[in-house]
């Protein structure tokens, strides 16, 4: 039953069938083959229960208030900011990528977004400013990862629907994570270039004055941050609630910057139901899939296989790096959480795992997955703005970045608190 289910879900994302529809097709193809009910007869209900729950609403108001700030323009400014104050360092504008990455993730809550956003604004200067193209471009695509991990995170909503977890604890436990991944990814672009001087591209010099001139385009996206996230912590809104004070406060910023008009609402409407119908679609489809799954006995069959292995919890927690590592090659980030979580965080919670710190490992294994090919996702956002080049650019310029993950992951292992302090203090 297992390796026909796996090598079924194989051929499918082969055959280049978006994941949403072949995870709908998996259950379908599956219902036949080991039920004797007609589970399909099902899929309206369950279409409407995964749904209908108030958390989800989250979803598609964090996709609008990246929308906004998208179209708003506040990330050029923003991007310019960085870039004086962050040019010393040796690398230049591959840190002004990493810091906006950071800023715009902590509003956004899209990694593809982010990815998206920045690496319009940063991908010319790299031959005006001559630097090395795969370092640069692979500190795009890890930079735009950041947004998964840094609430509000559309994806730490996910993780807490699917196990009853606390969507504000999970907030407070990516910060530290979040900002130390950030670290790591500048330390990486500090040794790359102190290694290779030539990669590091010609200094940006700027004055203390036209620096601290420069905050007042820090402003809007670290305004919507504490709003979105104090709201939370102060007691004033739950995170669905915190999500519409933030497109609130995106849409008071944008005409405040006279940058709102009906174009532009036009094309935030379209890029946030273009998106949530895509989020949705998985969800719905992968819910029928868990279901189907669990009704054929699929489910209890994956999770008797793997704890009958008698393995050790460490044992256990390397087991499943490598199973989402392998599995980020060849699916989306989103469909590989919803499928994978309800089957794998019940065995880690049972081995005594926090479900919370459980929450972050799992989400940096997904951002891993988003810059490992072939299905790295924002190795083909940064790739689609670049006008010419190789693919192979954008791989090979993301692999010391995904060293860096590796490193993140010891960290969290060897010292859970990184992740556990924030909620066990404010919590």
């Amino acid at each position: 039953m297992i390796s026909t289910a796996l090598t079924l879900l194989l051929v499918l994302i082969g055959l280049s069938i978006p994941v949403g529809a072949a995870l709908g097709v998996l259950g379908l193809i599956l219902d036949p083959l080991f039920s004797m009910l007609p589970l399909s007869r099902a899929i309206g209900e369950i279409s409407w229960s995964s749904n209908n729950e108030f958390l989800l609403v989250a979803i598609p108001l964090f996709i609008m208030l990246g929308e906004v700030l998208l179209r708003a323009g506040f990330a050029e400014r923003m991007y310019g900011a960085m870039s004086l104050w962050l040019s010393w360092l040796p690398g230049g504008l591959m840190h002004a990528n990493i810091g906006a990455s950071t800023l715009f993730s902590a509003t956004s809550g899209s990694s593809v977004a982010t990815a998206a956003t920045v690496g319009t604004v940063a991908i010319p200067q790299i031959r005006k400013y001559g630097y090395n193209e795969p370092l640069f471009l692979g500190s795009l695509a890890a930079g735009g990862t950041l947004g998964i991990l840094i609430p509000p995170s559309i994806n730490l909503v996910i993780y807490g629907v699917l196990t009853n977890s606390s969507v504000p604890k999970l907030y407070l436990a990516g910060i530290i994570p979040g900002f130390a991944m950030a670290a790591l990814f500048m330390l990486t672009v500090v040794i790359a270039c102190v290694a290779k001087p030539s990669w590091g591209g010609k200094k940006i010099h700027a004055t203390w004055g036209q620096r601290f001139a420069s905050l007042v385009h820090l402003a809007p996206p670290m305004g919507i941050f504490f709003l979105v996230v104090g709201s939370i912590y102060a007691g004033l809104a739950t995170p669905t609630e915190a999500a519409a004070l933030g497109v609130l406060g995106a849409f008071i910023l944008a005409a405040w910057f006279r940058r709102l008009n009906w174009s532009m609402l036009r094309e935030v409407l379209e890029g946030t139901m273009r998106s949530t119908a895509m989020i949705m679609l998985i969800v719905i489809a992968a819910s029928f899939l868990n279901f189907v799954m669990s009704a054929t006995g699929l489910t209890d069959a994956l999770t008797q296989s793997i704890t009958g292995l008698g393995l050790s919890p460490g044992w256990m927690l390397l087991i499943v790096v490598v199973f989402y590592l392998v599995l980020g090659c060849f699916m989306e980030t989103l469909s590989m959480m919803i499928t994978t979580i309800p089957i794998v965080a019940p065995i880690m919670i049972g081995l005594g795992y926090d479900p919370i710190w459980l929450g972050i490992v799992i989400i940096v294994l997904v951002e891993a997955a988003l810059i490992t090919p072939p299905v790295g996702l924002n190795l083909f956002v940064v790739q689609s703005l670049r006008k010419s080049g190789s693919m192979s650019a954008v791989i090979v310029g993301s692999l010391p970045f995904v060293l860096a993950m590796f490193v993140m992951l010891a960290l969290l292992a060897f010292w859970p608190d990184l992740a556990l302090w924030l909620p066990r203090a404010f919590g």
